[in-house]
């Protein structure tokens, strides 16, 4: 992805395979208490009925969201974004499908709360037409790290302790990419926290399911 100018459908990878990188960081870090917690009130990445959610609890929030058969919705604000205060305003839903969260959508455009939006269908990404002078969208900022596999590898590797013989961060990304993870019950009991606190196993298991790569639910 580039920088210093509006993001492009064809910035980000295909919907599945963001969605894995994404589901794969949300649920090795889960915890129970996070669970348990308001999503206005956390930070980070994790999954909930929305769908996988990214908040740096400061300039940058995201939302993924899977609205069935092979359709899915990206949407957000990073304080790049030069979207909602151009002039004359953009129209970030403009040519949006009906299946749209369109409620959700239109109460954060309301709000003054979203940046940009993205939607997946048929295989490509689209997006609102931009006028030519716009800058940036803010979607580098915000999805340029899950973008990049190497950069989605190396912070798998923060939350998995090294196991002789085991598959490494590459691998089981690449099983995560794939559809899902081959041996969860080992992953589990390779988890660790980077900031040293006890790993949540249970919550990781959850996560794994509610988000796909353990089995058949997608949320919910």
């Amino acid at each position: 992805m580039t920088i210093n100018r509006p993001g492009l459908p064809e910035d980000l990878p295909p919907a599945k395979t963001l969605w894995a990188r994404w589901a794969l960081i949300a649920a090795l870090g889960a915890t129970t208490a996070d669970e348990r917690r308001p999503s206005v009130h956390r930070s980070g990445h994790w999954i909930d009925d929305d769908g996988l959610h990214w908040d740096d609890s400061g300039c940058t929030w995201w939302v993924m969201s899977s609205m069935g058969d092979g359709r899915y919705v990206l949407y957000g604000e990073d304080e790049s974004s030069e979207a909602k205060w151009h002039e004359p305003p953009v129209d970030m839903l403009a040519g949006g499908p009906a299946w749209l969260p369109w409620s959700e959508l239109r109460d954060r455009l309301t709000g003054n709360e979203l940046g940009c939006v993205y939607w997946y269908e048929n295989e490509a990404w689209a997006r609102a037409p931009y006028p030519d002078d716009l800058g940036d969208d803010g979607l580098d900022c915000g999805m340029s790290t899950l973008a990049d596999r190497a950069q989605v590898t190396e912070l798998l590797a923060q939350y998995l302790a090294p196991v002789d013989g085991g598959p490494g961060p590459d691998a089981l990304l690449a099983q995560a990419e794939a559809g899902r993870l081959r041996d969860v019950d080992a992953l589990l009991a390779r988890v660790r926290d980077p900031d040293g606190d006890e790993p949540d196993p249970s919550a990781v298991a959850r996560a794994l399911t509610r988000s796909g790569l353990a089995g058949e639910p997608v949320v919910g």
